[in-house]
């Protein structure tokens, strides 16, 4: 029952409190959005920089101890380095490889024996191996990208000292 005095909302206060509840749940919904896109964005260039590390620890490791390096024709790759244990007569071969689908695989041979074949990382959207000008020295230049982040790091290295 409406006593005298009393009144309900009139259509214009219903219609500008429904459009003023549209504006928040659109900024809410706006700010939801935008902190996925950033975890996101986060999240992928998290992954490349691991993969870029991951690949430039591997390759530096193998090239530390190489005392034959051999570059491909395609910025370098394949890559093959090889070496002879110390005091023994193993050698070992390891082969680097791009991979059309932005696998960097490395393959191990033990007495020219394939051991194993793994792959050292992914998302390698670039990569080089280039002796530097008048030095033993190589620099490693690789790129991974996932979606739209990107990271490029360069590594130098220097094969086994006196070979």
């Amino acid at each position: 029952m409406i006593h005298k005095g009393e009144r309900g909302f009139t259509l214009i206060e219903l219609l500008i409190a429904i459009v003023i509840a549209g504006l928040i749940t659109g900024g809410i919904t706006f700010a939801i959005m935008q902190i996925l896109t950033i975890n996101t964005r986060a999240s992928n260039h998290m992954v490349a920089v691991r993969q870029v590390q991951q690949a430039g620890k591997e390759v530096s490791k193998d090239a530390l101890q190489a005392q034959n390096v051999t570059r491909g024709v395609n910025q370098g790759f394949p890559l093959a380095l090889n070496w002879t244990e110390w005091g023994t007569s193993y050698t070992h071969g390891i082969i680097y490889s791009l991979q059309g689908n932005g696998e960097l695989q490395r393959q191990h041979y033990g007495n020219s024996t394939l051991d194993s074949t793994i792959v050292v990382a992914e998302y390698i959207s670039s990569a080089s191996f280039v002796q530097l000008p008048g030095a033993v020295a190589y620099d490693f230049t690789l790129t991974a990208t996932v979606g739209d982040q990107s990271e490029t790091r360069v590594y130098q290295v220097e094969p086994r000292p006196g070979s």
